[in-house]
C-alpha cells in the first residue's frame, strides 16, 4: 500500500517527557511538569462537581452541534451561534482549516518558530509551506505579507506566539488585515488569550464584522484547565464555519467535554484567579532571571522562553534530574533556550534554585556559549 509521498519526510508528534517515565528513570517521587503550558492551578471545582452527573448515559452519542455550549459562547462573544465551529482542541480546528483550504498548488504562510501543527497539517494536504523567521520573538508581519501571491490560501498568526509568547498588537493586526488580500484566509490563533496582560491587543472577535476572511481560534485547554477533555473552537463568518463543519466529524467532542466547558465558562472567579496567580508568578520569575543575567522573550502567555548560555537540552536534562520537566528549545527551533510554563509559587521558587545552580556550574566549567 502506498501513502502520500510527504509522509516519508514527516514523523508523528512526539509528546514531552511523561511524569511516570521521569519518576522511573531518575528514581524520583515528585515531578513538576512545566513543559506543556498546562494550568498548574487545575480547573474549576464547579467542573469537578458536574462531571459525575454526566456519566449516566455513556451509551448515547453526544450532541454533534454542541448546542448548549454554542449558545453560551455565542452570548459571551457576541456572535451568532453558526459562526462557531468546535474541535477536539483548537488543533483539530487547525486541521479542519488545512483540509478545507489547502491542497497541492496552494501555499500557506506562517512564522518560524511557531505552533508546529500549522506546518504539519499543511504538508499533509500537499500545500507549499512558506516560513518567515521571527524577529526578537515577534512575527515579521511585513515580510509575511510580501510572501503572499496568487496561490496563497492561508496566513497563520499565533498571538501570543508559541513558543515565544509575543503578541501582535492592535496597530500591527489592523495593518495586516488591511493589506492582506481578501481571498487569503487569516487565522489568528489565540490559545493563550485569557492570559494577556496588556491592553494593546486587538479585539479580533469584533474585527470579524469587518473582515470576512478572518478566523479566530481559542481553547479551553489552557487557562480553563481542561486540556485532557479537548475542547477548542474557531469563530469566523457563517460561510467559513459552514465549510469547516463539512470537514468536521459529526461527533468530534464528547458530551462530558461539552458540558465541562459549559460549566467552566460560567466560573469566572476561577479564570480570574488563574490569571492573577499566573501574572504574579511570571513577574517574580522574570525578576529572578533579570537578577542572574538571563534574558527572555516578551510574553503575554503562561510561559516564558528563556535564552541560555548553554543548550536547551543541557538545561532540560539537568532540571529533569531535579524532578522538573521543561521544554528544550532544540525541539522548537531555538537551540539555546528553554520554554518554561509558569507554575505555582512554591515550584517556581524551587526551579529558580536549580536554574541558578546549573548556570553557575556551567560557568565554572567554561561550558557556555
Amino acid at each position: 500500500m502506498k501513502s502520500k509521498q510527504i509522509f516519508k519526510q514527516m514523523s508523528p508528534y512526539k509528546p514531552g517527557k511523561q511524569i511516570e517515565d521521569v519518576k522511573r528513570e531518575h528514581g524520583l517521587e515528585r515531578i513538576v511538569k512545566l513543559a506543556s503550558n498546562e494550568n498548574p492551578f487545575g480547573y474549576s471545582e464547579m467542573v469537578k462537581d458536574a462531571i459525575p452527573k454526566q456519566l449516566d448515559h455513556l451509551e448515547i452519542y453526544p450532541d454533534g452541534y454542541s448546542t448548549e455550549l454554542r449558545e453560551a459562547l455565542s452570548n459571551k462573544l457576541g456572535v451568532s451561534g453558526d459562526q462557531i465551529v468546535f474541535g477536539c482542541g483548537s488543533d483539530e480546528v487547525v486541521d479542519l482549516i488545512c483540509r478545507t483550504y489547502l491542497e497541492p498548488g496552494k501555499n500557506t504562510i506562517m512564522a518560524t518558530p511557531t505552533f508546529p501543527q500549522y506546518k504539519h497539517n499543511a504538508l499533509i494536504q500537499g500545500a507549499e509551506v512558506r516560513e518567515v523567521p521571527l524577529v526578537d520573538g515577534y512575527h515579521d508581519l511585513e515580510a509575511m505579507l510580501k510572501e503572499i501571491d496568487k496561490d496563497t490560501s492561508v496566513l497563520w498568526l499565533c498571538s501570543p506566539n508559541n513558543p515565544t509568547g509575543c503578541l501582535i498588537d492592535k496597530e500591527s493586526f489592523s495593518n495586516v488585515m488591511q493589506k492582506c488580500p481578501t481571498d487569503v484566509l487569516v487565522v489568528v490563533d489565540e490559545a493563550y488569550f485569557e492570559y494577556i496582560e496588556t491592553s494593546d491587543y486587538p479585539d479580533t472577535i469584533k474585527a470579524l464584522e469587518e473582515y470576512p476572511n478572518l478566523v479566530v481560534l481559542r481553547t479551553f485547554s489552557k487557562a480553563y484547565g481542561l486540556a485532557s477533555l479537548r475542547v477548542g473552537y474557531g469563530v469566523a463568518s457563517k460561510d467559513i464555519v459552514t465549510l469547516l463543519n463539512i470537514a468536521r466529524g459529526p461527533f468530534n467532542t464528547t458530551a462530558i467535554s461539552q458540558h465541562s466547558a459549559l460549566v467552566a465558562l460560567k466560573d469566572e472567579a476561577f479564570l480570574s484567579d488563574t490569571k492573577r496567580k499566573n501574572t504574579k508568578n511570571k513577574h517574580a520569575f522574570m525578576e529572578f532571571l533579570d537578577s542572574i543575567g538571563l534574558s527572555y522573550y516578551d510574553s503575554e502567555a503562561n510561559f516564558l522562553f528563556v535564552k541560555l548560555p548553554v543548550t536547551g537540552d543541557e538545561m532540560f536534562q539537568y532540571l529533569l534530574t531535579k524532578g522538573f520537566i521543561v521544554r528544550s528549545g532544540e525541539a522548537l527551533g531555538h537551540p539555546y533556550g528553554v520554554r518554561i510554563t509558569i507554575g505555582n509559587a512554591e515550584d517556581m521558587e524551587e526551579l529558580q534554585q536549580y536554574v541558578n545552580e546549573m548556570i553557575a556550574s556551567s560557568q565554572k566549567k567554561g561550558n557556555v556559549n
